[in-house]
This record gives C-alpha cells, structure tokens and sequence, in this order.
C-alpha cells in the first residue's frame, strides 16, 4: 500500500493523529510537578533498587522501582519497563520483571519497572477504567519525564520494553514519545488481535472516522528507530515471521533503515517474557543503547545468577512506614475523571 517514504509518513501522519484522538490523550497534558518519592534503596551485586513514586496527572501517582548500575561513571542510558496482565495482579513484582530489571542495570542502564493500573502499589483504582489506555499512557510519558530529569540520565538514549499489555504500552508509548530511541515489544505486536483488555483496545484507537489500522501500523509509527518484535508460536504473535515483520521491515526500506528493524521468533515458546526472550531483549538493547553486554556474559550467554528476586514487601512504595500521599484521588470514577 505505501510503494514510497511519502505515502507511508502522509498515512504515519493520520494513525498517529487518530491515536492521540481515539485516546483522548490531552495535546498539553497537565502534569503534577516532578516530586519523586524514594526511599529503600538497597544496594546488590552490581546494581541499586530503589522503591519510587513520581506524581503523573495531579492526584495520580505511578509506582515503581528504580534499577541503577553500580561501577559505572557518566551519563547513562534509561530504559523504561511496563508489565502484562496477570491474575495475581502483581506484574512489577514478578521474577521475569526482576530478572530483565537487574540485568539492564547490571549492563549500564537505569531502569524505571512502573505498575499498570490496579497492580501492585497502584491501588488508587481498579485496572479496567474505561479511560485506561489515556491515564496509563500519560503515566508512560510521566515517567520519560522523571528519567531524564534524572542527573546521571542520557536522555538521547531512552528504551522501552514490556510483554503483553506492557508490549502494547511499549509501541503506544514509542508512537507517541520521539524522546524513545529503542523499542522492543514482546509477545504482542499482531496483525488480527488488539489486546483483551480496556487498556489496550477499550477505546476507538484503531477505527476511527478517517480511517482503520492495527497494531502492526501502530508498532510502525517506531520507524526509523531501531525496534525488536520478539514472538512466539502459541499466541496471537505467531505469525510474525511470515505477516506483520515483513511488513514492518518494508516501511523500514522506506527510510533507509531496514537493519534498524528486527524479529527474534520462538516457536515453541509461549506467552511471557521468559529467559529466552530476554537474552534477545538484551542483545538488542545493548546494542543499540550502548550497553555493556561484556558484563553480564559467562561465555556467549547472559548470566542472570547474580540478580537478587526480592520479596514484594522489600519493593512496595507505599507502606505502613511511607503511606500513600493524602491528595492521591482514590476510587475508579475518581481517577478516571483526572482526564476528561
């Protein structure tokens, strides 16, 4: 459909116009000041982890936990981590976030592992908002904020990797923000399937008065920025090969930047973000964020044994001792009225 640069940025123009509209996503947010909570900081093999809380629109706070290498000097690379659905409610504590958490920073970057609505500390509201997508969005974009406010931050070196609705959170945010450098949606990016959830395909972002799109022209919006689709075959992503990263790899000719665009597929694997999509993840990001991959290698493999998986309570933010501040909105018609 797009035989040159042109048509594709003139239809790159409407799906990008059509995703801040379908969203509601404000033109000029309005943002609470950058007044970040940390404390716990504990000091590991080769990385810090910090329990952290940064205001997004006033009166929603997003939660997470701040990896920062240990023996490094200079600005660094950041890397942004949502996380997928889970019954359990409890994607930023989970071993495969903890374990992709501390090896970035074990390899240089610093690494923000931030809550979906509803999980983990984010308690102000359940997940399934009908605005969902807008306010986790503006929570993706808040904490690209707090990173680069961060001294030690590169702020020209931004990546952002999540699996599942945070694989979704992953190409949204690198559509939206030209601050994002690198991308790597996991287990997510497919041609027929927009995500189950009202956080992903709960409001018109595909179909709209001008025009229908998918997620593979969504996840385009990245090019020419260097972006990893990692897919398996027992989901929706199991395609890929043969579908959408050809696709993809075309609009990637169109710029001149066909090496930028990659797909590392896993057929017998299934959907999370388990060892072997990581030691993919990290290759790539090494690559293209300037990462010391030389330092978490034991030969031609990535070591995670030197990570510690903490308890939730050692990652929580807000606790008995640290309670949540008293002018967080609470309630789900509450919060999801922070955003008209």
């Amino acid at each position: 459909a797009y035989p040159d640069r042109a048509s594709w940025e003139k239809r790159g123009t409407v799906i990008r116009r059509g995703l801040r509209e379908g969203m509601k996503l404000p033109a000029h947010p309005t943002f609470a000041p950058l007044q970040p909570i940390r404390h716990g900081l504990k000091t590991l093999n080769g990385y810090t982890v910090e329990n952290v809380a940064v205001e997004s629109v006033p009166g929603l706070f997003v939660t997470g936990n701040l990896y920062r290498p240990v023996g490094f000097s200079g600005k660094r690379p950041a890397v942004l981590c949502p996380h997928g659905h889970s019954a359990t409610l409890d994607g930023r504590f989970q071993e495969q976030m903890q374990q992709r958490c501390a090896t970035l920073a074990r390899m240089g970057a610093v690494v923000f592992a931030y809550d979906m609505l509803g999980y983990s500390d984010a308690q102000q509201s359940s997940h399934k908002l009908p605005n969902a997508l807008t306010l986790q969005t503006l929570n993706s974009l808040r904490v690209v904020d707090f990173l680069v406010s961060l001294p030690e931050v590169d702020a020209s070196k931004l990546g952002v990797t999540g699996e599942s609705g945070g694989g979704t959170q992953t190409f949204l945010l690198t559509a939206l923000e030209p601050r994002i450098a690198v991308a790597v949606p996991v287990v997510m990016v497919s041609a027929y399937f927009f995500g189950g959830c009202v956080c992903e395909s709960g409001m018109p972002i595909h179909k709209r008065p001008t025009h229908e799109t998918n997620n593979v022209e969504l996840a385009a919006l990245a090019a020419p920025r260097p972006l990893l689709l990692i897919s398996d075959g027992k989901d929706w992503t199991k395609n890929t090969p043969n579908v959408e990263f050809p696709h993809l790899r075309h609009i990637y000719r169109l710029h001149g930047a066909d090496d930028l665009v990659a797909n590392v597929h896993l057929p017998n694997e299934g959907h999370d973000y388990g060892p072997s999509k990581r030691q993919a993840a990290y290759r790539f990001l090494a690559q293209h964020l300037g990462l010391d991959l030389s330092r978490v290698l034991v030969g031609d493999r990535v070591d995670e044994s030197p990570n510690s998986v903490l308890e939730p309570a050692a990652l929580r933010v807000f606790d008995e001792a640290h309670p949540r501040p008293a002018r967080a909105v609470v309630g789900d018609e509450a919060v999801a009225g922070l955003v008209k």
